[in-house]
C-alpha cells in the first residue's frame, strides 16, 4: 500500500504543474529515517532547477515527472509515502517540497511517516533500465485475457500470488488482486497453469473493473488511516470493498463467512462460496 489506484490519485493529483517549471526542490529536515533520495540533494537540485515539467506519468506504483531535458523524478511512495498539494497529516514526516513557476500548480510535497519510499532523478538511460519492459510488466490498466495467459499461465504459482509479480504485472499490490479474484469468481490459491481461457477473461474482465472503479473513488484509505488523497482527504473505496480484510464477516453475495489464508506470507481474504476451489 499505496497500490495503483491510489498512485494513479496521487499523479492525477498534480497534473497541475505540467507546463510549468522546477523553480526548486528542498529536502526538509526531518528527524525519522531519511527517505532514499538518489543522486545527492545537491546534484538532484542542479540537474533539476529550472527544467519544464513535460508530463506527469505512472509506471506501476510510481508517480514519474518526466522533464524538459529527459531526465525523470521517480517516486515511489512504497508502504507511508504521499504526494501532497496542502497541508499534511503530520509535519514531522514531510520530505520534499517541490516549487513550480508559471502552472496552475505552484507547489506539492512528499511525505513519508516510515521514510521507506524513494525518490530518484533517472536519465533515460537509467529509466530503460531500471523500468523498461525487460524489467517490470505491462501495466494492469492495459491487461487482457491473453495477456495475462501469456505472462502467467505457464506458472505452477497460486494466482494471487503471481498477481503481484511486479515483473509479470505492474501495480496490483494485495488489497487489490484480492478483490479482483472476488470479482472474477476465482479461488486464491489455484494454480495459474490450471486455468482456463475463460477463467483468464474473468480475471481480465475484474481486474480493469476493480482498479478503474478503485480509481474513481481515489483509492483506498484503510483502519490505520495512513494512505490520503493530495488533499489530506481519505479515499472512498474502502467502502466498496468485498472481502478484503472483511474475515468473519458475511459474504455481501451469498452471505458465506468471508475467510482468511496466508499465502506468500501476505494476508488473503476470499469467499468460500463464491471462490470455489475446483
Amino acid at each position: 500500500m499505496p497500490e495503483l489506484p491510489e498512485v494513479e490519485t496521487m499523479r492525477r493529483g498534480i497534473l497541475g504543474a505540467v507546463g510549468g517549471r522546477l523553480v526548486e526542490v528542498e529536502r526538509l529536515a526531518c528527524p525519522r529515517k531519511p527517505i532514499n533520495l538518489a543522486p545527492r540533494v545537491d546534484a538532484f537540485r542542479r540537474r533539476t532547477t529550472g527544467q519544464d515539467i513535460a508530463a506527469i506519468d505512472r509506471i506501476g506504483k510510481r508517480v514519474v515527472l518526466r522533464l524538459g531535458s529527459g531526465d525523470a523524478i521517480v517516486i515511489e511512495p512504497r508502504m507511508t509515502g504521499l504526494v501532497l498539494t496542502c497541508d499534511p497529516p503530520d509535519p514531522l514526516y514531510l520530505r520534499l517540497r517541490f516549487t513550480v513557476s508559471g502552472a496552475k500548480l505552484r507547489e506539492f510535497w512528499y511525505w513519508d511517516r516510515r521514510g521507506l519510499g524513494h525518490v530518484r532523478l533517472l536519465t533515460p538511460a537509467q529509466q530503460l533500465a531500471a523500468l523498461g519492459p525487460t524489467k517490470l510488466g505491462p501495466d494492469a490498466l492495459t491487461v487482457t485475457a491473453e495477456l495475462l495467459r501469456e505472462r502467467l499461465g505457464g506458472s505452477r504459482r497460486a494466482i494471487k500470488v503471481a498477481l503481484l509479480d511486479q515483473k509479470a504485472v505492474l501495480g496490483i499490490g494485495n488489497l487489490y488482486a484480492a478483490e479482483i479474484l472476488f470479482v472474477a469468481g476465482v479461488h486464491p490459491a489455484a494454480r495459474c497453469d490450471q486455468l482456463s481461457r475463460p477463467v483468464w477473461r474473468r480475471i481480465a474482465d475484474a481486474t480493469l473493473a476493480v482498479l478503474e472503479e478503485a480509481i474513481l473513488y481515489e483509492g483506498s484509505t484503510l483502519s490505520d488511516g495512513t494512505y490520503r488523497n493530495v488533499l489530506n482527504q481519505d479515499g472512498g473505496y474502502q467502502n466498496q470493498h468485498r472481502v478484503y480484510d472483511k474475515a468473519g464477516e458475511p459474504c455481501g453475495h451469498c452471505g458465506a463467512p468471508i475467510r482468511r489464508i496466508v499465502q506468500a506470507q501476505r494476508a488473503t481474504f476470499y469467499c468460500p462460496g463464491c471462490q470455489r476451489r475446483k
